[in-house]
């Protein structure tokens, strides 16, 4: 494999017998083989994603003390600012390794589940109340509006998975009516100084949901997934585009059909100014108690005993806080 594979959904959005058939089938081979696959005809406009990077390049533009304002103060951790070298994704395997060279934003679910799971306490962290930043002014509506645009992508997604799986379209949509995705928008600042001995934009790690979707500006320093074979490829989408990779979540879910792979964020050349970009992912964990039961092949036993989303999500928390 010398590229991660680009799969137009298009037809299959579109409702073609044979075109759904065959992005299926693309999509099944690249789910199958490396986990990671560039998509266009997804129906995000090109107008929606640059404005939603020009308004966070000028959030990140500003003194990192006016960001700090919407740091997070509680358990919720995933929501609100956090400051470059504060948290570190290699440790979610273990890995003990400097911080990430990045900053980011994080918004939880734009619908209030709360009073729906008041009697289940151990999701109250993944319906937390977002932090959303209000200046410059149209920050907060550019972040839950391509959360809005990112979840209706997610359900398209999941529908055309469930095809490529044999499975009915609609086999996963009665999961996702109390999500608990997270969208995460990352700046990587060029670099001024060296980095640590073996520190990264964003230390090698799998995804811990079901999928990821992220677009992103170019830039030097980027992305790239490990294939099969070991060796780390450049994941390098057209203006437009989107990568989607799948989780663990799914790899669980799929019985080990599928897999979730391991991807990291390079640095690039000290003083670099072409390095600095952005990516701006959405992690799809779908309802909290969400059943995620192993899907085997002919012959196969589960992999894995059932659990929830939930609950496969708070222990990848446990994991990676005990590792840190």
């Amino acid at each position: 494999m010398d590229a991660i594979p680009t799969i137009d959904i298009a037809p299959f959005l579109a409702g073609d017998p044979a075109g759904r058939r065959a992005v299926a089938t693309e999509v099944a081979a690249a789910c199958r083989e490396v986990g990671f696959l560039v998509i266009a005809g997804h129906g995000i406009a090109a107008e929606t994603l640059e404005d939603t990077f020009r308004r966070s390049f000028a959030f990140f533009d500003q003194p990192d003390a006016v960001k700090a304002r919407w740091s997070p103060t509680g358990a919720a951790r995933q929501r609100g600012y956090h400051g470059v070298a504060t948290r570190s994704l290699a440790a979610t395997l273990g890995q003990k390794t400097p911080l990430d060279l990045r900053e980011s934003v994080f918004l939880g679910p734009v619908d209030d589940h709360r009073a729906h799971y008041a009697d289940l306490p151990e999701a109250a962290t993944a319906y937390a109340p977002n932090i959303l930043p209000d200046t410059p002014p149209g920050t907060a509506q550019a972040f839950t509006g391509i959360y809005r645009e990112y979840e209706r992508l997610s359900l398209d997604l999941l529908r055309i998975f469930a095809v490529a799986l044999g499975l009915p379209e609609q086999h996963f949509t009665p999961l996702m009516g109390r999500h608990f995705s997270i969208l995460g928008v990352h700046h990587y600042p060029a670099l001024e100084t060296p980095p640590e001995p073996g520190q990264l934009r964003a230390g090698a790690h799998t995804d811990f949901g079901a999928m990821t979707i992220l677009a992103m500006t170019e830039g030097r320093g980027g992305l790239e997934a490990r294939t099969p074979d070991g060796r780390w490829l450049p994941v390098l989408p057209e203006p437009g585009e989107l990568v989607v990779n799948l989780g663990d979540m799914m790899q669980r879910w799929t019985n080990d059909r599928w897999v979730s792979t391991l991807h990291r964020v390079v640095v690039p050349e000290i003083g670099d100014t072409g390095s600095r970009r952005l990516s701006i992912g959405y992690f799809v964990h779908p309802d909290f108690d969400a059943e995620i039961r192993c899907l085997p092949g002919p012959g196969e036993a589960p992999v894995y005993p059932p659990t929830t989303a939930g609950a496969h999500i708070a222990e990848k928390i446990a994991r990676s806080h005990k590792a840190a």
